[in-house]
This record gives structure tokens, sequence and C-alpha cells, in this order.
């Protein structure tokens, strides 16, 4: 995880605003929200988002927190940045970073994807805990898990925006049932003053089981609750895992 070899958060970082607009991520950072303040009551709580992509989830939660993020990507990092001036960014891997600051909530939302191995998880779950305050919840929401992951699944949208047209086919496999990690190769078909392009981009991820998530979390001192998120379009993240740290769940 700490090569970026994913195009998509690299030379093909322009695309990201285009093909996934912080316009549709209200609802699921609303949903967010709401699990915060049932866990720790009302107010502007601190929150720290890891593996902050483009800053779209985050540009909803900005009025109601007071938030910091992190990216391993610096493309990523700076279109989070115009979207969200007021935030603090860094550019780190979420395994790793040590900021020295004690957050009431951290969350991982699809970037947890991204995480390859257990020991992946374990590290992040460890990197949680470092920056949150006892009691303090974790929320993390990965793509899929390996209850209800469609391999061979393929998914197919357009965007337009400007002078910039674009077709978007995902194709999702798991070439090794035995491992811990599935495949999904996007196709980008650009159209633009009158030229038309197409790039490839293949992105490895992570899939674990329901009880490894939870396992793990609850190794590192969360009580764990998993929650059905809102549906999406493209069908993406149903489960959302919530650690609340050093606390028991009545």
């Amino acid at each position: 995880m700490a090569k970026i070899i994913n195009r998509l958060y690299g030379d093909l970082s322009y695309l990201w605003p285009i093909i996934s607009p912080p316009e549709e991520y209200g609802s699921e950072a609303a949903f967010f929200g709401d699990v915060v303040h049932e866990e720790l009551g009302s107010g502007r709580h601190k929150l720290l988002e890891m593996g902050v992509g483009g800053g779209h989830n985050l540009s909803h939660l900005t009025l109601d927190f007071e938030c910091t993020a992190v990216d391993l990507s610096p493309d990523m990092v700076a279109l989070s940045q115009g979207l969200n001036p007021e935030v603090e960014h860094y550019v780190g891997d979420m395994r790793y970073i040590r900021l020295g600051q004690t957050f009431d909530a951290v969350l991982v939302h699809d970037a947890a994807s991204y995480l390859l191995t257990e020991q992946d998880l374990q590290e992040t779950f460890a990197t949680a805990v470092a920056h949150l305050r006892p009691g303090g919840v974790l929320m993390v929401a990965p793509d899929w898990v390996q209850e209800t992951f469609p391999d061979g699944w393929v998914y197919t949208w357009d965007r337009l925006q400007g002078d910039i047209e674009v077709n978007i086919q995902e194709v999702m496999t798991d070439p090794d049932p035995t491992d811990t990690q599935v495949e999904s190769t996007y196709t980008y078909t650009i159209k633009k003053d009158g030229q038309t392009t197409v790039e490839v981009d293949t992105h490895i991820t992570g899939i674990f089981p329901l009880n490894t998530w939870t396992d793990l979390m609850g190794q590192d001192g969360f009580s764990v609750e998993v929650r059905s998120l809102p549906p999406n379009k493209g069908g993406y993240g149903s489960w959302l895992f919530i650690g609340l740290l050093g606390m028991s769940r009545s």
C-alpha cells in the first residue's frame, strides 16, 4: 500500500471529480455524521478522515465537525485541499502516520478497500487507536466483504462535466479465492475537444470476511457494531464497522 500504483490517484486524478462527483456523497456522509452524534452526543467533534481521497465525503462533514484529513496520494490531497480549504491535510500512509493529535472520531471510508492483508488492517486500527481519545469512535466502510463480493461483476456508467465526457467500465474478479485480494479493471473512454482516448487502470483491493474486520478491531480494544449503509447506485459499501475505543456497549 505504500506505493501508489493506481492511475486514478496519480496521472488520472483529474477524472475523479468527474466520475465520482461530491454531490453523490451527501447521504452517506450524513449517515457517518449521525453515527458520531449518536455515539458521542451532540457538538462539533474533532474528526480525522484517513484515506480522504478527493475529499468528496469530507466536504459534507466540515460544517458539523472540526476535520483533519490524511491520504497517501499527493494528487488526491491536492484535490481535497481545493474542495476543503479550511481542513488541515497531511500526506501519509494510514497504517503508519502519527500526527501527535487526538480526535473524537476517525473515519476510514472506501480507502479501507486498499488494505490487502490482515497486517494492514491491524496497523490501520493501531493508527486509529493512536489518534482516538478513550471512548472515541472508529468508522470503517470497505467497498466489499467476502460474503457479498460479486465476482465477475461488470458495472458501466457515464459522466459529463464541461467539455469532458467519460464512460467508465469496471470489471471485478477474484483471480485467487485462497488469498485476500481481488482485482478491479477500469476502462475510461474519454472524449474531449473532438478527441477520444482510452485509459486502463487496474486496482488491487483487499477482501475479508465480516468477522475478520470485527475480530481484529476487537483485538485493538474496540467494542464493535456492524450496520448496513444506505444503498447507492453502484452497490458499493454495504457495511459500516463502528468501534468504540475502550467502551462496552449496553
